[in-house]
């Protein structure tokens, strides 16, 4: 790889980063009230660059009215939005006794398989205890593999196994240290499931079992056979709590836009009842009155819209990076070159 296309591709992972940083890490109110101040400062600037002036095409409207009536319904239908995404989360909740026995049970199953498989005696109820067990197991299986290797003479194969180990130890640390003080409800259960990479690791494991058939023992095989076992936990385990966090994602943005729309639609109403051509005279910093009160009415005008949009934006972008779920990998960031 050239200087160029090495220092481009640096560039580009850079603004991966940033990108996915905006998308899920920043807090949602945070990355709200960001986009609406700068919503508010290129109306507020737009009005020194000698257009028409916003108090001359008020009174010649004889009010905002022709401006903010819009919003008003815009909100209302957003919040009957609300309702239906209540009720869509709300309906996964419901069923007869014999459907909630059903669910009780099969979390009952996976948690006892999972009990199993790691050698614990009983697994944490919380979901980042739960996954730090689960990565922890995985950790062990793979520093077993690994002592069996010991006294292997086939060297390539010894190092190719001792690479693959320190990888997963590597990752299993650093997302298990994440884990310790993680609270289920914000984001960092979810981000640092997200950061383990199991489905890289299931394929390394098997492609080394593939290349190596003939060189492997069956005490050797039987260890991978382990570590294979625990990595396809993990899978439903991240599956499972991303959709608990998706549902309580849209309950906080339902409360979100209930709690902004009254103030919202209250604002609507005393823009558009008292605000004519004659409100407000005179200028603040060298800025009609008229246009710091017209932009901040439209930004709360907007301000529903903008928090709809960056709760959903981190939903969905957790959903593409976690759309293939088992030994499937999407991201051209997490693909070699002997996959292509």
């Amino acid at each position: 790889m050239s200087d160029s296309d090495s220092s481009e591709s640096n560039e580009n992972e850079r603004l991966g980063g940033l990108r996915l940083w905006v998308l899920l890490r920043v807090d949602r109110w945070v990355l709200t009230g960001i986009i609406l101040a700068v919503v508010f400062a290129i109306l507020v600037t737009t009005s020194r660059i000698g257009l028409t002036p916003l108090r001359l095409i008020v009174e010649n409207q004889d009010g905002l009215e022709f401006f903010f009536s819009a919003f008003i319904g815009a909100i209302i239908t957003g919040t009957s939005i609300v309702v239906t995404i209540n009720q869509l989360v709300l309906s996964q909740e419901l069923g007869a006794v014999g459907q909630q026995r059903d669910r009780m049970q099969a979390a009952m199953d996976f948690r006892q398989t999972v009990e199993a498989t790691i050698d614990a005696d009983a697994s944490p109820p919380e979901p980042a205890a739960f996954l730090y067990e689960l990565v922890e197991g995985i950790q062990k299986r793979a520093t077993e593999l690994e002592a069996e290797m010991e006294d292997e003479r086939d060297e390539k194969l010894k190092g190719k196994i001792g690479a693959y180990v320190e990888d997963t130890t590597d990752n299993a640390e650093s997302v298990k240290a994440n884990l310790e003080n993680a609270q289920f409800g914000t984001f960092e259960v979810i981000w640092n499931a997200l950061q383990f990479n199991y489905s890289r690791k299931i394929y390394d494991a098997r492609k080394i079992r593939a290349d190596h058939t003939e060189s492997l023992s069956e005490e050797a095989n039987e260890k991978i056979d382990h570590v294979i076992e625990t990595l396809r936990l993990f899978g439903p385990a991240r599956e499972h709590f991303k959709t608990l966090y998706f549902q309580w994602e849209l309950i906080n943005l339902s409360r979100a836009l209930l709690y902004i729309s009254v103030p919202a639609l209250t604002a609507m109403a005393v823009l558009i009842m008292y605000v004519d051509g004659n409100a407000l005279p005179g200028t603040t910093l060298g800025i009609d009155n008229l246009v710091w009160l017209a932009s901040l009415g439209f930004v709360i005008g907007i301000s529903p819209f903008v928090v709809f949009i960056v709760y959903i934006l981190r939903i969905a972008t957790i959903a593409k990076r976690t759309l293939a779920m088992g030994p499937f990998i999407l991201r051209e960031s997490e693909r070699d070159e002997d996959l292509g």
